[in-house]
């Protein structure tokens, strides 16, 4: 049985720095300026070693989440051609060394915080022995990473990036491997889908069905397959997938906040699964901007919550059977 005091539990202190704040207003300063961080990263030159998601140089695992935008932001503004990242303890690990003057790119991590459980009014709570009750909650932390190009000394193997063939060549045409991969992963939905000669691609919830215009109808073809898979990540929204507000609310209109934020998951998310099948389309969602920015403006966490849920997306679509390994 629990028992609680009306002591108020001692509050951590405050931190100087909000993370969510800091992270959230970066990308609201992006968005304002014209620049959507999840669109161009991975349009790079073939051998330019900036296809694929950001990845850690030392362990091969990607970066995922919000970290995906911070980083691919700092390669863009900062010129990086590779997209491989390390902390500075694993450049000296590895037998490099940060250059003298660099300066680190912020990421974040979540690390586990045990803590006296409260209740509702912040009364802290005690077992029937009078013994604190904890719990354990997720606290966000600061990551600081290096490009590997900011590094020297380290071995070929941790410092260059891996080559990915160009899955579009320069007439924006796909390779039959990459549609192969799409295709399937559409097929393994189980999402109806089908072409017609109008100006609006979307999801259709009730029916469960992708409607998409013809491919002439895009100024490239790589522009319809980029399409097709944004429409596909809200398919996921579906309740008999993984079940989103945002697809699922009989009550959502364009615009609002609900709207909004589905849209953005569809656009990170989409963006997710371009850089790692190496598509390279573009999706004309302007009109959307200042939707995304209400919402970005009004919740510090929103564009992390966003971030997660379009994670699970992509990672959802690649998971289905039939799927070719892609990433790590």
């Amino acid at each position: 049985m629990k028992k609680t005091t009306s002591r108020k539990a001692a509050r951590r202190p405050a931190k100087h720095t909000d993370l969510y704040r800091q992270i959230t207003d970066r990308i609201v300063v992006a968005l304002e300026n014209g620049v959507a961080p999840w669109r161009k990263p991975w349009r790079a030159a073939a051998g330019s070693g900036l296809a694929g998601l950001p990845l850690n140089a030392t362990t091969g695992r990607h970066y995922s989440g919000v970290n995906v935008l911070l980083l691919w932001m700092s390669a863009e503004e900062q010129g990086f051609r590779n997209n491989r990242w390390l902390t500075y303890r694993q450049a000296q690990q590895a037998g490099g060394q940060v250059r003298k003057g660099e300066k680190a790119t912020l990421a974040v991590v979540y690390k586990d915080w045990t803590k006296q459980a409260e209740d509702r009014e912040g009364n802290r709570l005690y077992d029937s022995d009078g013994k604190p009750l904890t719990e354990t909650v997720p606290m966000l932390k600061p990551l600081q990473l290096f490009n590997a190009e900011q590094c020297e000394g380290l071995p070929a193997e941790v410092a260059a990036s891996p080559e990915q063939p160009p899955a579009v060549d320069e007439d924006g045409i796909l390779s039959p491997d990459v549609m192969d991969r799409v295709l399937r992963m559409v097929n393994a939905t189980g999402v109806k889908h089908r072409m017609l000669p109008q100006n609006r691609a979307y999801y259709r919830p009730l029916t469960d069905e992708i409607v998409m215009p013809v491919a002439g109808q895009f100024f490239t073809e790589a522009d319809w397959w980029s399409t097709l898979l944004h429409e596909l990540v809200h398919s996921t929204g579906h309740t008999k997938r993984l079940n989103r507000e945002g697809i699922t609310s009989s009550s959502r209109q364009f615009g609002d906040p609900v709207y909004a934020f589905e849209e953005l998951i569809a656009e990170m998310g989409s963006a997710f699964l371009c850089a790692q099948l190496g598509v390279s389309g573009e999706v004309q969602h302007d009109s959307y901007v200042d939707h995304w920015l209400k919402v970005l403006k009004s919740d510090k966490k929103a564009l992390f919550r966003a971030c997660r849920h379009a994670r699970e997306a992509s990672e959802y679509l690649l998971a289905l059977p039939g799927r070719q390994t892609v990433a790590a």
